[in-house]
């Protein structure tokens, strides 16, 4: 019984070490996403989204797809958030282009996402933002090529949800917000790191370097498989693809890891699949599993 509690100990000392180091590394990037995504939801949300409702005026076109890019990293908001946005609108005339550049973007990237992925190093984060960027391009262009003559979105069951940032002190505003990403995000961000502590600890170095190391096609082709189904939060992967990217995985498997796991996740496949039809659904699957895999293969080439 003594040999077991001190095997047992022996165990619990290392995943300690393990999980110390992943989160005095990724605490800071935590602590400053939040409150910079925070700021953005109660002070800067809706100047993002009247930017984007402008555009409607305007003759930009099919180069309208880029600021609309832009502005949806630029959001703040969720997929469930975002897709109610994004029929409002549509309602109100927008292209559909422009609102799947936007959605699309928005989908993958945000501001408190951009802090949290600069715990990956600056190269991981170029990759992350180019990539994300490149990709909500992507998804306005195929619209644009494929949908000019029929609807791509269904967005009769949606309908913009009201603000929860009501209260007239911002402060208060700020701080309820906050205290929100803080209950949202908290327990996918602990369990990132436990999960990344047991990783290092059990999973030989070898294997992942086997698995994800070099510009070999299936090292992409599995981290775009793997971030289907162990993505659930942006802040809860930062510590697994940490752990990764220090075994060896390249950045190019890191990279499509970073576009299936939020594309992928399961909150969000439920209401793409209300808003785009079997059809439309099955499109987007394929759309982002291709995407992903020649994404990696050209980060791999590149870096």
């Amino acid at each position: 019984m003594a040999d077991i509690l001190e095997i047992l100990h022996r165990e619990f000392v290392y995943l300690w070490y393990y999980f110390e180091i992943q989160f005095r590394q990724i605490f800071v990037y935590w602590i400053m996403g939040m409150a910079i995504g925070s700021f953005i939801s109660v002070f800067a949300k809706d100047a993002i989204h009247d930017l984007f409702r402008k555009m409607n005026s305007t003759k930009a076109g099919l180069w309208g797809i880029i600021p609309s890019c832009i502005l949806g990293i630029a959001s703040p908001l969720c997929m469930y958030g975002t897709i109610p946005i994004a029929a409002s609108f549509r309602k109100q005339g927008m292209r559909q282009d422009w609102i799947a550049s936007f959605a699309m973007a928005s989908v993958l990237l945000n501001p408190q996402l951009i802090i949290y992925s600069a715990a990956l190093g600056s190269k991981a984060l170029m990759v992350r933002i180019i990539s994300c960027f490149v990709c909500g391009c992507a998804a306005g262009l195929l619209v644009h090529i494929f949908f000019q003559e029929k609807e791509f979105f269904d967005f009769r069951d949606f309908e913009e949800r009201k603000s929860r940032d009501t209260h007239p002190n911002p402060l208060i505003r700020y701080g309820f917000n906050f205290y929100r990403n803080l209950k949202a995000t908290g327990p996918y961000f602990f369990f990132g790191i436990l999960l990344s502590a047991l990783f290092q600890r059990y999973v030989p170095q070898e294997m992942m370097v086997n698995l994800f190391a070099g510009n070999r096609a299936w090292g992409i082709l599995m981290a775009a498989t793997v971030g289907v189904p162990l993505y659930a939060c942006g802040g809860g992967t930062i510590p697994l693809l940490s752990g990764w990217l220090a075994d060896g995985m390249s950045l190019g498997s890191a990279s499509a890891f970073m576009i299936t796991g939020p594309a992928t996740k399961i909150t969000n496949l439920g209401a793409l699949k209300i808003c785009l039809g079997w059809k439309n659904f099955i499109f987007y699957l394929i759309f982002i599993m291709l995407y992903a895999f020649v994404c990696g293969m050209a980060v791999n080439l590149i870096c």
